[in-house]
């Protein structure tokens, strides 16, 4: 069978013929455009009504997925404060699945009445006397791995509004775990290791959490806020946190912000870019500088290293660490003297930290530095053994010398941000401010790959529209990128789409990065505000079609307790409490009538017996709030008080059948005072 990679080529190559054609030359030799020469065929013709040049008609069909057909790669991006996940395909940018998180989504059921994602919202919230969170700032999706490649298993999420990680299967795309990190109320980032066996999140605001009642005055900043590293035992076959296994160091009241893992010659370190070493803690009405000023007052602010290996082996022994609200701490002193942590003098304000699919360089982005600060793992391991240091920080941690660790400067451009890999030696850098992707050459072995005349140099630069953050490319992250294609996930747009409103959609550009130079191939409107993704191919996403058993627990991946067969629908009453044991299928609920009194707990267990693809089932609920979505073989349940008398239908919200609008039912809540009619 041929592949799509050789369909998209021939089609390419077909369009480039096409377009060329669609031009003619006048005496002189120069181009002019097709408006002005006659259309010999069908594909002149499109091309001539929609003003296309030759390029934008390449980069058309370069993007152009058949109906029918699938995408090369699936990208997995963050949703930002929509609270959820999206997947594009990749060349197309079609939206092909959001997956909610930290937010309700009422289309999937979720945190819509049904008892698993309220429960995930409610475990995953900040605690007895703050209500449940019914949102996040979901940021930087990462993907399991299994030695270092892609596994198609598991996707974490950081929730920036909460110190949260949610945890998704990529078995059937549905969140399972909300894990409220202690001692840490936002995070910026969690990275996985490559076997996936931990999940290591960096805190980003610090937080007083050795002090009672985890409180202290903003003005003893210095002496009693702290940040923290967490190092979370991850269940591979559940997608839970171990938590008795987990453990942090804490760390000094920086705001540490991304970070990335070691591998190859860097495995067992763990890099964190930090802010705000000038300890500066925000602004007031009685003069003291705001935070952007003050944290922006020193040139060089501090890379952090942390040997987390020997962190891992020293905090199973006694008196290496304490309990802090329920989890293993490693206090900063006892991290100091045991040579954990290290730092590393890097450019003010950073914030991207990424690392070459080797282990062997980091390339930090000082957002306020034209440069990327490319950093040797083996000079700053070295440094470390030789001691080669100019002094510590407030807190005792040594910094190393800023010239020892350094491999190159790059000159990128204005306002680097973040740097992703490909597979042929370059790295491509966001930059901010020049609303452009610079393209440079590695050095060190990468340096026979690219074959260019000198490493670590720019060698291109592809103008964007507006205001990137992140880029990622196709296995960036791991030890083996597929490059191939580039996506910048622009925080503006601006004029790119029509005006709908105040509130514009972002932008995510697909750019082409195959040949020496990078071309622009698409726009596509996005949904919330964008930040990091991951790209995986395609053959990687094995997802269930339907569940691999009927009576199906979507949330503990097992089979339900709740579940029933047909044949065997029951409605029992116990107390004050009915519980409804049901099936849907094409079209009908059974039961589809159920009588209760006011003020009884009605319990609503719904079985999907359908075996077929896409026969996903409704639960919809007038007046409860309650919507459940229910997939082939799944069982979902739902958990209320009938607090008030009267008449409920209920309906199939998803359209399953010719007779859909006939799959109905009634819930009958009998007043208070009132004989409950018979059957």
């Amino acid at each position: 069978m041929t592949s799509l990679h050789s369909r998209t080529t021939v089609v390419v190559a077909a369009v480039a013929v096409a377009a060329l054609l669609a031009w003619s030359r006048t005496n002189s030799g120069s181009l002019i455009p097709v408006a002005h020469a006659s259309a010999s065929n069908p594909l002149d013709q499109i091309i001539q009504a929609r003003g296309l040049t030759p390029d934008e008609a390449a980069a058309a069909l370069k993007v152009f997925v058949p109906p029918g057909k699938y995408d090369d790669f699936v990208m997995i991006t963050s949703g930002g404060h929509r609270g959820s996940v999206m997947l594009y395909g990749i060349p197309s940018m079609r939206l092909l699945k959001e997956i909610p998180v930290y937010s309700p989504d009422s289309w999937q059921g979720y945190a819509q009445g049904g008892t698993d994602s309220m429960e995930l919202l409610k475990k995953g919230s900040f605690g007895p006397g703050l209500p449940t969170l019914t949102w996040g700032d979901l940021h930087h999706p990462q993907l399991s791995l299994t030695n270092g490649k892609y596994d198609g298993e598991w996707i974490a999420v950081s929730d920036k509004a909460a110190g949260r990680v949610g945890i998704i299967s990529m078995k059937d795309m549905r969140t399972k775990t909300i894990y409220k990190t202690p001692n840490t109320v936002s995070d910026h980032h969690a990275v996985f290791t490559d076997d996936s066996e931990w999940l290591v999140q960096s805190a980003y605001f610090p937080m007083p959490f050795n002090e009672k009642n985890g409180y202290a005055p903003i003005e003893q900043f210095k002496d009693k806020y702290r940040g923290s590293a967490s190092f979370l035992k991850f269940d591979k076959v559940h997608g839970a946190i171990e938590v008795a296994k987990s453990f942090q160091i804490e760390l000094p009241p920086y705001f540490q912000d991304l970070s990335i893992l070691g591998r190859g010659p860097s495995d067992g370190l763990f890099f964190i870019n930090s802010m705000d070493t000038e300890l500066a803690y925000g602004g007031d009405l009685e003069g003291r500088p705001p935070l952007e000023i003050g944290a922006s007052m020193r040139e060089m602010d501090y890379l952090h290293v942390i040997d987390w290996h020997k962190a891992l082996e020293l905090s199973a022994k006694p008196g290496m660490t304490h309990m802090i609200n329920g989890i293993r701490v490693m206090p900063l002193a006892t991290a100091v003297a045991e040579g954990i942590i290290y730092f590393v003098p890097e450019s003010k304000s950073p914030h991207g930290v990424d690392l070459t699919p080797g282990g062997e360089y980091l390339a930090i982005s000082g957002k306020l530095d034209p440069h990327v600060s490319v950093f040797s793992v083996e000079k700053i391991k070295k440094a470390i053994a030789d001691k080669n240091f100019e002094g510590k920080d407030p807190y005792g941690v040594p910094v190393l010398k800023y010239d020892a660790c350094l491999e190159a400067h790059v000159a990128v451009g204005l306002g680097p941000l973040h740097t992703v890999f490909d597979d042929k030696g370059y790295a491509y850098t966001s930059l901010f401010l020049d609303s452009a992707v610079a393209k440079w050459s590695l050095g060190g072995a990468y340096a026979a790959k690219n074959k260019e005349k000198e490493s670590w140099k720019l060698v291109d630069k592809v103008s964007i529209h507006y205001n990137v953050g992140h880029l990622q490319a196709p296995g960036s992250n791991t030890r083996h990128p597929y490059g191939k294609y580039l996506v910048a996930l622009n925080k503006w747009s601006v004029d790119r789409f029509p005006p709908l409103g105040p509130l514009h959609p972002q932008n995510l550009q697909l750019i082409d990065i195959s040949g020496p130079k990078m071309v622009l191939l698409s726009d596509t409107p996005t949904i919330g505000e964008p930040h990091n993704a991951m790209i995986l191919p395609i053959e990687l996403m094995q997802a269930w079609r339907t569940y691999p058993e009927t009576g199906f627990d979507a949330a503990k991946m097992t089979h339900s307790a709740y579940a029933v067969t047909q044949g065997k629908e029951r409605i029992e009453r116990k107390g004050n409490v009915v519980t409804v044991f049901g099936t849907v299928m094409r079209s009908h609920f059974t039961p589809d009538t159920v009588r209760v009194k006011e003020g009884d707990k009605v319990v609503f267990n719904w079985t999907n017996v359908e075996t077929a693809e896409d026969a996903t089932h409704g639960f919809g609920l007038h007046g409860y709030n309650i919507n459940l979505s229910i997939d082939p073989g799944a069982t979902e349940r739902a958990e209320f008080v009938a607090v008030k008398g009267g008449v409920y239908p209920f309906y199939c919200t998803e359209f399953c059948s010719a007779l859909h609008m006939e799959m109905t039912g009634w819930l009958l809540v009998e007043p208070k005072g009132t004989k409950l009619a018979e059957k």
